[in-house]
């Protein structure tokens, strides 16, 4: 068994700000969403190892809206550097990133952030 993917709900109509958060500031890609899906609104987001698929985050229209202050995706990096340039970044983006957890998790180094509706994520890398 895998993880296909997670959810992570958005108020309606904010395409624009999942994808200043997702794609601008993580880096994910845009992907379509099956026609099928498209009218319900929300977007999707994949992050790629060459043709592999690693992470897919899906923004689904919750309504109403209520942001998920403790659940939430949690992504894995490389290395500290891809960390800290990503936290760098994300924060740059305009968007709330923290640090005091940073040596919390036993053998990881990680960041918390909120995307533009107040979701709650995590990115880690392992350290050995």
């Amino acid at each position: 068994m895998r993880l296909h993917h997670v959810q992570v709900s958005m108020p309606r109509g904010g395409e624009e700000i999942a994808r200043a958060f997702y794609h601008g500031a993580l880096g994910l890609t845009e992907v379509d969403k099956p026609d099928e899906l498209a009218g319900r609104g929300g977007c999707w987001f994949r992050a790629f190892d060459r043709d592999a698929v690693t992470a897919e985050i899906h923004l689904g229209v919750d309504d109403p809206f209520v942001a998920a202050r403790k659940a939430h995706p949690a992504l894995l990096l490389g290395s500290v550097d891809e960390l800290e340039t990503l936290g760098a970044r994300v924060a740059d983006q305009g968007f709330e990133v923290w640090w005091d957890e940073r040596h919390s998790f036993a053998g990881y180094e990680r960041f918390h952030c909120r995307d533009g509706f107040g979701n709650r994520v995590e990115v880690l890398t392992a350290v050995v």
